[in-house]
């Protein structure tokens, strides 16, 4: 599209993360502006699985994190032989949600990111209904190869958006920007504490 960018139109099928059941398909349109500037992304998917199996999926894991005698930690997730502890799989269901929203905040045309490893997770005990943690990722940037370490503040509540709040460092490339207050960005005091920006 002159003086905008390049515009995509995508058909992809999705899977369940965790049992690789298939959960829909969905239609999108993703636009790279020429400015550097998140992907614009419009997406409409059809889903195979029932929204309250969902939710009721979501409230067990919820629940679960929740009600820990201690706060949840943990390091190197996977471990070098690519096995992730059963009890610290939910955290790295959320690490690899929340950093999708980093993922697709760096992305460009040419540079894209996986979630290589979770080197260390930190829950936050909250007096509200929340949950927090702290974590530290991996991302794996293609077609460069280079590891991308970035900070990464994560709240959630079943039946809100996931929020993340992020701060990444390359090696090769000057320091990045994290999230600001844009959408999907943690804000306000919870997300102050515990760690600078």
């Amino acid at each position: 599209i002159p003086e905008s960018g390049h515009k995509y139109y995508l058909h992809f099928s999705t899977e369940d993360y965790r049992t690789g059941e298939d959960a829909g398909n969905c239609l999108a349109t993703v636009l790279y502006p020429k400015k550097k500037s998140p992907p614009v992304v419009s997406i409409k998917c059809s889903h195979t699985k029932d929204q309250k199996e969902i939710q009721e999926e979501d409230n067990r894991l919820y629940q679960k994190m929740k009600h820990q005698n201690k706060p949840i930690t943990g390091n190197n997730i996977p471990d070098s032989y690519g096995s992730i502890e059963l009890a610290l799989e939910p955290v790295w269901a959320l690490a690899v949600a929340g950093s999708s929203s980093i993922m697709w905040q760096k992305s460009t045309e040419t540079l894209g990111y996986f979630l290589a490893q979770v080197k260390s997770v930190r829950q936050w005990i909250r007096k509200d209904d929340f949950i927090e943690f702290d974590y530290t990722v991996l991302l794996h940037e293609i077609p460069t190869q280079e590891i991308i370490s970035c900070h990464m503040r994560l709240t959630w509540l079943p039946g809100h958006p996931l929020k993340v709040k992020h701060f990444c460092a390359a090696q090769s490339h000057a320091l990045d920007e994290g999230s600001g207050a844009e959408s999907g960005s943690a804000a306000g005091p919870a997300a102050e504490k515990g760690a600078n920006f």
